[in-house]
């Protein structure tokens, strides 16, 4: 990491994928062009959880190259007048596996419905039984995770010790 000033520990990092409402999973295919997509994560442990359909163009290039790097943005800001922005974000990476197993993917699919529609329990068995089979389930083993944050005053941010120049 070039700024070490804004370097944050691990337990940042997952706070950050712990609190983001969505990441963004980049991935290259076998002739190394660059796809990133946004979607909704859940992390259990050092596994990050996400659903997708069976077949596409995401699932094509997790077949030729299952390894990923995930980005979340906890929080941001703009601060004009330093040229800059306030935020937190965290990176991690890893090799992206089907989830084949029908009780874990259950788990996984379970974890994802607690955090994105926690007001609706009740929905969930029929959700389940509309959408299981043909719901592909994928899960990321975190392999390297950084943090990074980088702070002004007067933000209304997360607050900290550090504070870095504009462009």
């Amino acid at each position: 990491m070039r700024r070490k000033d804004r370097e944050m520990p691990r337990e940042f990092a997952l706070q950050i994928i712990d609190s983001s409402l969505w990441a963004v999973v980049s991935m290259a295919g076998a002739d190394g062009e660059p796809y990133g997509v946004p979607l909704s994560l859940v992390r259990d442990g050092e596994v990050l959880y996400f659903h997708a359909a069976m077949e596409g163009k995401k699932a094509d290039l997790l077949a030729e190259n299952a390894r990923v790097s995930v980005c979340c943005v906890g929080y941001a800001q703009l601060v004009p007048e330093v040229y800059s922005v306030a935020y937190g974000c965290a990176i991690a990476s890893g090799t992206a596996h089907p989830v084949t197993d029908a009780k874990e993917k259950l788990h996984a699919l379970r974890l994802l419905a607690g955090r994105y529609a926690k007001d609706y329990p009740e929905r969930f068995p029929l959700e389940i039984k509309e959408n299981f089979s043909h719901t592909a389930v994928w899960k990321i083993r975190i392999q390297e995770i950084s943090g990074k944050r980088a702070v002004y005053p007067k933000t209304g941010l997360p607050d900290g010790s550090q504070s870095g120049g504009g462009l």
